[in-house]
């Protein structure tokens, strides 16, 4: 398994994970940050999460040159300072530094992919509907590029991708197309194309509007079309 895919499984398991009682920074991450149990305004988490994630997977070289820190701004200038600090082209795998309101770099997460829309799904610690910021729990968002202050882009090693592993990581994607909702500007088309019986879908009722089309399919919609039409 590669590195950066071992920091996406170790963040993915951790989602949901709240510190307690709310509004504490009671959290799993800072006691093994600090080395105690510690509480209170003075601990918020968001950067500690991710020290934390690379600590766990064995790869704290990775993050902060081995060193720790649980400040946002203190990591920014530090990839900076290293030529890690990207401004475009974000990947999976990229430290997002967040900025809500003002200039100053608020909250960091874990870019787990980059959206066709532009936008970028993340996995933050001490994040909330209620608070962008400091929410107290582990979980997946997806942030619009305007929130985007930079990320800092760990040294992952490059590993070759086996067969195996290129199929799985495209049956994966392929199933998450399939399922996905189709764009409103084909509803009508959509509309005639069920009705007439061209489009049934798969086993799970999905219509697969987003995912590609194969020859054998497409010559079972010109089947049916010419059943429809008679010709």
């Amino acid at each position: 398994m590669s590195q950066l895919q071992r920091i996406l499984d170790l963040a993915r398991g951790e989602i949901g994970v709240a510190e307690s009682p709310a509004g504490s920074n009671r959290v799993k991450y800072n006691t093994a940050y600090y080395g105690w149990e510690i509480s209170g305004a003075s601990y918020p988490w968001c950067c500690v999460f991710l020290w934390w994630l690379f600590y766990e997977a064995g790869l704290s070289h990775l993050f902060y040159d081995g060193g720790k820190t649980a400040s946002c701004g203190t990591l920014n200038t530090f990839a900076r300072q290293n030529g890690q600090l990207v401004s475009a082209g974000y990947r999976s795998g990229d430290l997002l530094f967040l900025r809500f309101s003002g200039t100053a770099v608020q909250h960091i997460g874990l870019i787990e992919r980059v959206n066709s829309d532009g936008t970028l799904t993340t996995i933050e610690g001490n994040t909330g509907m209620d608070s962008d910021a400091n929410g107290g729990m582990v979980m997946r968002r997806v942030r619009p590029i305007s929130c985007a202050a930079g990320a800092f882009r760990p040294d992952y090693e490059e590993e070759n991708m086996t067969q195996e592993q290129f199929d799985t990581m495209m049956d994966a994607w392929l199933r998450e197309q399939a399922e996905k909702a189709p764009s409103d500007f084909s509803a009508e088309a959509r509309d005639w194309g069920e009705n007439a019986g061209i489009i049934l879908g798969d086993a799970k009722g999905n219509r697969q509007y987003k995912s590609f089309c194969t020859r054998e399919q497409m010559l079972v919609f010109l089947d049916r079309f010419s059943k429809l039409t008679g010709r």
